[in-house]
């Protein structure tokens, strides 16, 4: 056992964990940010790291909370969030993280229902949004502002005290006593749900279960002290919070906060990252970015797709599946040698994620076929994972000697899988929630006597591998009794560099419809080749355009079944956003609130017909 690699058998807890890795690592780097002033990056080592969690866990001892108390941390990712999670956990609080971008309104429910005692936030503006809610909260005893106005903060009212950090800081004593540390079975994390159709609900991971994680995941993807991780997935999504924070912590990783999402490319370039953490989104956007520099120049599109269709059999053949169907890559371009292609493809492609990433992680979300054809053909070294808030979250993925993109992995060690009735995957082990907070009956509906929970997800398990077939609440199920999964259909659609975002609709229907959001720089170019004005009211509209995208996206979704490709299209240009209520904090369509507003469109598609 080196000083590199310690025991992790003996951290039970996250406190412990912690504390491991200082002993072990000290001189380490440990976390990067970006100081805003000196206008570069700056570094902590776990030395520097453990003594900054020691500064807040006494402050959140000298704050005379209750045994147990929830924390609510609506901060962005940086060091603050880590040193408050670390602080909370080591005082036997309890973390109850928020999505930075979601409204007051949710805010302020997940503060009531979860009862919490003290709220975090980076400006004070946000507490006021939430205090404008009028919802109750007689729990709240105070809020802490990381980043106070100049002038100072208003006057507290309501009875809730609203302090700064550094003057909350400062009020502790350095000789605090610090509670008892948590055990085990307590909780380190109270994670709410996006609440796709009605309220969030408190998913309770203890110690016991983020440790299990972790250790899982450590036996497929085995991060070094040298790795660099870049997290710009909020830390209230429980994906970052395993796989790109407690993990990076066990392996004495190094990572480094990224700025924003908007400065994601240039931080990508920056740190150049050897982990990445993501969802699928990052990587579409990628993808997009790509495919618009290539569409006006028909030569670089073939040699882009003659490096796309070589890298994918040398992976294919690498992996040992099925060699690919010879299609595509006609022409000139198909003749050059491979070291060629990824000279003048895939070299400039990687470049973009920093040009040495040893690993990149997709998880939250299905990743589209044709993306995941693209990068691996390209040379990304991308795996899949699946899981859910409710395992903590990991339960499979693949690795990158044994990696078919087609599936989302094997379970984890000492984790057990299972396809129940309707095919739905069903997970046991030490990673399984401990229930759904102050909802007996809700726990009980997912998770058995015998520790199963009933994830869902519709799925099959083929030579060990999962293969996730779709929500069992979103499949759609036709007139004539066909059954649609709509997340892979709308996958295959925003495959298309001209719809950013896709609603697949048909329930009780004769067929399969979609409402699509058009990209805009797309959106030109073709209204241009059909000789329509694209800022026109009813462009959208127009019998050619529509033929058009009904063209495209039936070629997009060749690989589906007939039945499932939509046959009418209903064009918008306004994105679907967090803000306009129709995604959920972690970018899951809000399929009521969607089909709601386009309500009258989509009867209209089927009138039609």
């Amino acid at each position: 056992m080196t000083a590199f690699a310690p025991d992790l058998s003996a951290a039970r807890t996250l406190p412990e964990l912690l504390a491991l890795r200082v002993r072990a690592t000290p001189h380490g780097e440990a976390y990067r940010q970006w100081d805003e002033a000196a206008g570069r990056w700056s570094s902590l080592t776990w030395a520097q790291a453990g003594e900054r969690v020691q500064q807040w866990s006494r402050a959140i001892a000298a704050s005379g909370l209750p045994a147990g108390a929830r924390v609510a941390i609506l901060l962005a990712n940086g060091l603050d969030a880590m040193s408050l999670d670390q602080a909370l956990l080591a005082t036997g609080c309890v973390p109850v993280p928020l999505h930075a971008i979601d409204n007051p309104g949710s805010i302020a429910y997940i503060l009531a229902d979860a009862e919490v005692s003290m709220l975090v936030v980076a400006e004070h503006a946000q507490w006021e949004r939430v205090g404008a809610t009028g919802q109750a909260l007689p729990h709240l005893q105070g809020v802490v502002v990381t980043e106070p106005p100049a002038g100072g903060l208003p006057a507290a009212g309501d009875g809730v005290l609203v302090a700064a950090l550094a003057d909350w800081l400062a009020h502790a004593a350095p000789g605090t006593p610090l509670p008892p540390a948590p055990a085990p079975e307590d909780l380190a994390a109270i994670v709410y749900t996006s609440g796709t159709t009605g309220k969030p609900k408190g998913v309770m991971l203890t110690h016991a279960n983020v440790m299990a994680d972790v250790n899982a995941v450590l036996a497929r993807i085995v991060p070094t002290p040298q790795d660099v991780f870049l997290s710009f997935l909020p830390l209230s999504h429980t994906f970052e919070r395993t796989a790109g924070y407690y993990l990076a912590m066990a392996a004495g990783s190094c990572v480094a906060y990224a700025r924003s999402v908007a400065l994601l490319a240039d931080d990508l370039k920056q740190v150049r990252p050897t982990v990445l953490v993501s969802v699928p989104r990052i990587y579409e956007r990628v993808h997009a970015k790509v495919l618009e520099k290539l569409s006006g120049s028909p030569w670089r599109m073939q040699l882009f797709e003659a490096a796309q269709a070589a890298g994918w059999r040398r992976f294919c053949a690498a992996q040992g599946l099925p060699a690919p169907a010879d299609e595509g890559a006609d022409g000139w371009a198909r003749a050059l040698p491979w070291p060629l292609l990824r000279a003048l493809v895939a070299a400039p492609l990687l470049a973009q994620f920093g040009g040495r990433l040893r690993v990149a992680v997709s998880g939250g979300a299905p990743l589209s076929p044709t993306i995941a054809r693209c990068f691996l053909g390209l040379g990304l070294p991308l795996v899949q994972g699946y899981g859910m808030t409710e395992t903590t979250p990991v339960v499979s993925c693949n690795t990158l000697d044994d990696n078919d993109p087609s599936t989302v992995g094997r379970a984890l060690p000492g984790v057990e899988v299972r396809i129940g009735d309707n095919r739905e995957l069903q997970v046991r082990g030490p990673i399984v929630m401990k229930g759904y907070w102050k909802r007996p009956e809700d726990t009980a509906r997912v998770l058995d006597a015998k520790g199963w929970l009933s994830t869902g997800d519709q799925a099959e398990i083929v030579q060990g591998r999962i293969r996730i077939l779709g929500r069992i609440k979103e499949i759609i199920v036709t007139s004539t009794g066909e059954k649609v999964p709509p997340a892979d259909l709308e996958l295959a659609i925003t495959g298309d560099p001209l719809f950013g975002q896709a609603l697949v609709v048909g329930e009780n229907r004769p067929f399969i419809a979609a409402v699509a959001v058009v990209n805009g720089d797309e959106w030109r170019q073709l209204a241009g080749q059909l000789g329509l004005d694209a800022d026109a009211p009813g462009s959208l509209a127009d019998p050619q355009v529509l033929r058009a995208a009904l063209a495209r996206i039936e070629r997009s979704a060749a690989g589906f079944a007939r039945y499932a490709v939509p046959r009418a299209v209903h064009l918008v240009r306004e994105p679907w956003t967090i803000e306009n209520g129709f995604m959920t904090p972690t970018l899951k369509l809000k399929r009521n609130n969607l089909v709601a507003h386009y309500g009258a469109a989509i009867e209209a598609l089927y009138a039609r017909r």
